[in-house]
């Protein structure tokens, strides 16, 4: 934040620990100390209006402008709302959704779509092309699962298309944590990878998913920006997710026709590989989940949510 020219100002917060461990008394501690961190924050900014992301790092500082009759607006980026979202929305004034939720429709919640930046809305496939070293003609497929990665994903991925020459270009976004074991993997395989790139890591994502002519990862909020730049997608949901809220996440992509799912325990490489090949082989299909992408995403939540935020600190 600092690099961006944002002030950063920092509390000690934790998640909540779900099992009796040591864990848990520290966030007990955090309740605490966090919540006097945040007080001390606010009144020494002053704001006219208080912004939660979701999460933990959320509860503290809503309660506490809560406390101070500040308004507050909170955000939920996925298709459930979190255990703190649903502990907040009682104390926020306005409750800013990503997906429709049933039975948060009205009052105090409205519909803002993801908040999303430049980076996502105006990335380039040309210009995506050109930082990832990828010709033009030959189709993209982009894998990622996360900034740590999602191994079954990652293992899948070198099992279905780390064999033998491939007939599209592979960007494949591993994470750190896998990354090194799955270099020696496709290192031991004799293989043409001149199609196959392998990264640890990228910041320019949103580049990759703009020259990609078909993603697979996982089913976080994120999908909301795959939807944004219209790509069709290959869903695998994390099957360990809070509620279950990546399925639910996946199944409402692919209900609009812009993604098909392919869940965790059903994932190997025969299986990642022909769904694959399966889409790039029909372009007709893919265009088709293309235009579904791009109907389901407006691309101006952020300007939703910053009218609301506005017109509250207009209140105040």
């Amino acid at each position: 934040m600092p690099a961006a020219g944002y002030q950063l100002d920092t509390a000690d917060l934790r998640g909540l620990e779900r099992r009796l461990s040591p864990r848990a008394f520290l966030f007990l501690w955090s309740l605490v100390k966090g919540s006097f961190d945040c007080l001390g924050i606010l009144r020494r900014r002053r704001p006219d209006v208080v912004v939660g992301g979701g999460g933990y790092v959320s509860w503290a500082p809503v309660f506490v402008a809560w406390l101070r009759r500040t308004p507050t607006l909170i955000m939920e980026l996925d298709s459930h709302m979190g255990l703190a979202n649903r502990a907040l929305a009682p104390l926020a004034r306005r409750v800013a959704l990503s997906f429709p939720i049933p039975g948060r429709e009205s009052g105090k919640y409205f519909l803002s779509g993801r908040p999303m930046g430049k980076a996502v809305l105006e990335a380039d496939a040309g210009r995506g092309r050109e930082l990832f070293g990828l010709r033009e003609g030959t189709p993209v497929v982009l894998i990622y699962g996360g900034s740590l990665g999602a191994r079954s994903l990652n293992l899948a991925s070198v099992e279905a298309f780390g064999s033998g020459s491939l007939d599209f270009q592979l960007v494949h976004v591993s994470g750190r944590r896998d990354h090194g074991m799955l270099e020696k993997m496709l290192g031991d395989r004799p293989a043409d990878l001149e199609n196959y790139h392998l990264l640890d890591y990228t910041n320019d994502l949103p580049q990759a998913t703009a020259a990609a002519d078909l993603v697979v990862a996982r089913a976080g909020a994120s999908i909301l920006e795959l939807a944004a730049q219209g790509k069709p997608a290959l869903l695998v949901p994390y099957p360990y997710a809070t509620a279950d809220h990546q399925l639910k996440n996946a199944e409402w992509m692919a209900a609009a026709g812009a993604a098909e799912v392919i869940t965790d325990d059903g994932l190997d490489g025969a299986a990642l590989g022909g769904r694959v090949r399966e889409l790039l082989g029909d372009r007709e299909r893919l265009a088709s989940m293309a235009a579904a992408s791009r109907r389901i995403s407006s691309g101006d939540g952020a300007e939703r949510v910053a009218a609301e935020v506005l017109s509250m600190a207009g209140e105040g």
